[in-house]
């Protein structure tokens, strides 16, 4: 297919026009990003948009009108809170979903029974859909699941030989899609953030939800009511990671990665080479800037990106929703205390792989050593463990441990007993000892309840005729002593269900296992 590429003048745009009135294809600026359009109630039409953009057919579409009493048709209903958003904001960069009327093609609604209908601020893009004489359905003007495009090189770059025009507009005016809201439901909800924040919403029409997609991953069967729900999104070549830091801990994090990019906000001191998007407390400039930044690292030939993490408020909000759909959703927690929480039952080997992360550069907090540090000679917690187990297991100042383990362990009540006694002591000095990518090597991470004080989890299992063999030659006790401590604890699968990444370690070279799993969550 020859492509033309069309100004902005009206002979242009009326050619434009032509061209979705016999059922084309065309490319054109909105003040969001540039939209792919189609006849909206062409279903031949429309589905050429989803074969232009590899695009999954169950993914709904946005009908953009050029006038306020366009939408009527479209839908069984204008609802007095679609009204009253309509008046308030159209045009704007502002979708509104309300149940369809029987003129608007499956295809163009996803298969659902409601549909999204726009008004665009852009005048151009107003004035190709009156020329048209049609409503026009439009994703973003790019190959599907790459950034949208906010300026028209980077729609010549997808869509050149695969559409019939793309008229050149020059640079989107907010740089991310517009707000989607449904009003088919119980309670008005944004499916999708952007400009048009849920303050603004609320001002008008009270109370507004947020759906717990736009955070977060739907489900594999849950269906897409959305442009921008279901799919990964957004993203550039690069694999993108993102990383939830203060502005210090992010700098650090990022200027040690050797063979990476750092995407990052206008003031971040970043050392590495990266490229910028807005400013950290200006939503607004980030979304300007976000996709194009995208692109940009794609130019640069990037392949791992670190991404500072946004705010989840006000515009910032859009920003952070098409992040972490560019990321897949991969977030490097380096607000929690412990980067990894290491865990496995006794003889699982947990020591040799603290030892061999250490040599990548990580803190390793041995939960062990710091039990022994909360209850030394002069230490509150000895008077604690007195008035608990008696005041005989303090001998001359230092703990009978002994003594204690004897008493502790014989009923599982006397154990929770002295759990709940020493693990929020072991725990809180942990984190005082936190700093930077850290390991918390905890045998009891689950049962002091740290787990969701780490990013990661990773458990270490081995067969139990291994772990017997290293727990007796460790600790110079017999295999039915072994046994009975390996029973005492939790069985393997309980580690693999509770845990993000399990190693095997039954004596083999357990490294491959390990930078297998760094790589990917850091």
């Amino acid at each position: 297919m020859k492509t033309q590429i069309l100004s902005t003048k009206t002979e242009d745009i009326k050619k434009a026009a032509e061209i979705i009135k016999s059922g084309g294809l065309v490319a054109f600026p909105t003040e969001t990003v540039y939209g792919l359009g189609a006849n909206a109630l062409n279903e031949d039409a429309v589905k050429s948009i989803f074969k232009a953009k590899g695009r999954p057919s169950d993914n709904p579409l946005i009908i953009h009108v050029a006038d306020k009493g366009d939408i009527t048709p479209l839908v069984k209903e204008v609802t007095p809170k679609a009204k009253a958003l309509i008046d308030a904001f159209f045009p704007a960069p502002l979708t509104i979903i309300l149940q369809k009327s029987n003129i608007v093609p499956n295809a163009t609604s996803g298969g659902l029974d409601t549909v999204a209908v726009r008004m665009p601020k852009n005048e151009v893009a107003r004035e190709l859909i009156r020329q048209s004489g049609c409503v026009i359905a439009a994703p973003s003007a790019n190959t599907s699941g790459l950034p949208s495009p906010t300026k028209a090189k980077y729609v010549i770059d997808d869509m050149l030989g695969k559409v019939d025009a793309i008229i050149d507009g020059g640079d989107c005016e907010v740089g991310v899609e517009s707000t989607v809201i449904t009003l088919a439901g119980d309670t008005p909800t944004i499916l999708r953030p952007g400009a048009v924040t849920k303050e603004m919403l609320e001002a008008v029409i009270g109370e507004v939800e947020i759906s717990p997609a736009v955070l977060n991953e739907l489900d594999k069967d849950e269906t897409a009511a959305s442009p921008g729900m279901k799919y990964k999104h957004y993203a550039p070549k690069a694999r993108v990671m993102l990383v939830n830091a203060d502005k210090e801990s992010y700098e650090r994090f990022v200027n040690a990665k050797a063979n990476a990019f750092a995407l990052c906000f206008d003031d971040d001191n970043v050392t590495i080479p990266h490229i910028t998007f807005g400013k950290e407390s200006d939503g607004e400039s980030q979304a300007k800037e976000l996709f194009d930044a995208l692109r940009q690292l794609d130019a640069l030939g990037a392949k791992r990106v670190y991404a500072r993490l946004p705010e989840k408020d006000g515009v910032s909000m859009a920003v952070y929703n098409r992040l972490i759909r560019a990321a897949a959703f991969n977030i490097i927690d380096l607000k929690k205390p412990f980067t990894i929480g290491l865990t496995g039952g006794s003889g699982t080997g947990k020591s040799h792989i603290c030892k061999y992360l250490k040599t990548l550069g990580f803190n390793i907090i041995d939960s062990d050593l710091v039990a022994r540090e909360v209850v030394k000679k002069g230490s509150a917690l000895l008077t604690e463990l007195q008035a608990a187990f008696g005041d005989d297991i303090v001998k001359d100042g230092e703990l009978d441990r002994r003594l204690l383990a004897g008493r502790a362990f014989e009923t599982k009540e006397q154990t929770a007993k002295l759990n709940a006694i020493m693990h929020p002591a072991i725990i809180k000095r942990c984190e005082e000892m936190a700093d930077g990518l850290c390991v918390l090597d905890a045998p009891q991470l689950f049962e002091a309840g740290a787990q969701d004080k780490c990013y990661k989890i990773i458990a270490v299992t081995a067969g139990t005729d291994t772990r017997v063999e290293r727990i007796c030659k460790r600790d110079g006790i017999t295999k039915e002593q072994a046994l009975q401590r390996i029973n005492a604890q939790f069985d393997n699968g309980y580690y693999a269900e509770h845990s993000d990444y399990v190693i095997q370690n039954d004596g083999q070279d357990i490294k491959i296992q390990i930078d297998r799993i760094i790589d990917e969550i850091i």
